[in-house]
């Protein structure tokens, strides 16, 4: 595994108020590639007592930034969407894997997978973002 795509992340993850809250840590994490975790706190429930699916999406969100900006470049999302595929419940543990389908000079399209603890599919994600600047982010 690089080093810099793991230290941009971490960088990114220490500055990250929100994604810190939710309490993701960083798994895996390659250029153009992140795996991340979380566990469902209830705090984090809608009126129905199941997992928001604002916390899901922003999950998904956090782990395409991650993923998206691993290779240096400031990456800047254009357009997401998402599929909730099964509820998500306090409790449970949840796994994002972020995959890049397309690496581009200034767009970059991304997969991201969410997983319960019991390798259930909960959510599908997938994420168009914007280069701003190649370079080194600093």
């Amino acid at each position: 595994m690089s080093k810099r795509p793991k230290t941009i992340i971490n960088n990114m993850l220490q500055n990250d108020a929100f994604s810190q809250w939710m309490g993701i840590e960083v798994l895996d994490s390659a250029p153009g590639y992140c795996k991340l975790s979380m566990k469902v706190r209830d705090e984090m429930t809608n009126g129905f007592g199941v997992c928001h699916g604002g916390i899901t999406f922003s999950f998904a969100d956090s782990a395409l930034a991650f993923a998206s900006n691993s290779r240096g470049s400031i990456s800047l999302a254009l357009e997401n969407n998402i599929n909730y595929t099964k509820k998500v419940n306090v409790g449970d543990m949840l796994i994002a894997e972020t995959y890049e389908l397309q690496n581009g000079r200034t767009i970059g399209v991304y997969k991201v997978r969410i997983f319960n603890q019991d390798e259930e599919l909960a959510a599908e994600f997938r994420g168009t973002v914007y280069r701003k600047y190649m370079g080194d982010m600093r």
